[in-house]
């Protein structure tokens, strides 16, 4: 079982310049309740189910596994999800300590928001925070997309 380290921040300048990569993600919630989120997701061309477990008292952390699945039994669970199915590019950008941040630009119900997420080996890992980085939200459920799912970032 893996644990999940990562800080999120809302996204205030230009960073498409240092991207490296990007996804386009789509993604839906078999169970979005705190304690365990269940996602099915298709990345690019490829599909993946998750269970993400409850965040610590920061927010930081959280348990999380993750699996390939076939492209069509992305589909098909994503066809069954609870409503409100995110839609995304993932863009990968690389933080000078050999880190990357990964920005997601929403679409749909959550077009308008753009956040950052760096993942870490420690909650108190060191990281170059560059200047299109804007407010941490780490912990804050409204940004968490179990959440934006059920409250999108266009009726806030």
């Amino acid at each position: 079982m893996a644990q999940e380290i990562e800080r999120k921040f809302l996204v205030k300048g230009d960073f498409k310049s240092h991207i490296t990569k990007q996804t386009r993600i789509k993604q839906g919630y078999l169970s979005s309740v705190p304690e365990r989120t269940v996602r099915a997701r298709i990345k690019g061309d490829k599909g993946y189910l998750t269970i993400k477990g409850i965040g610590n008292e920061s927010g930081a952390s959280r348990f999380e596994w993750e699996t390939e699945i076939s492209l069509e039994d992305a589909k098909n669970l994503i066809s069954i999800c609870e409503p409100g199915v995110i839609d995304k590019t993932r863009y990968i950008v690389p933080e000078t300590s050999g880190l990357k941040f990964e920005v997601d630009e929403f679409y749909g119900e959550n077009e308008g928001l753009t956040v950052a997420e760096i993942e870490l080996p420690s909650e108190d890992t060191p990281f170059e925070k560059p200047d299109w980085l804007g407010e941490e939200v780490t912990g804050d459920v409204r940004y968490f997309n179990s959440m934006l799912m059920k409250n999108p970032y266009r009726n806030w």
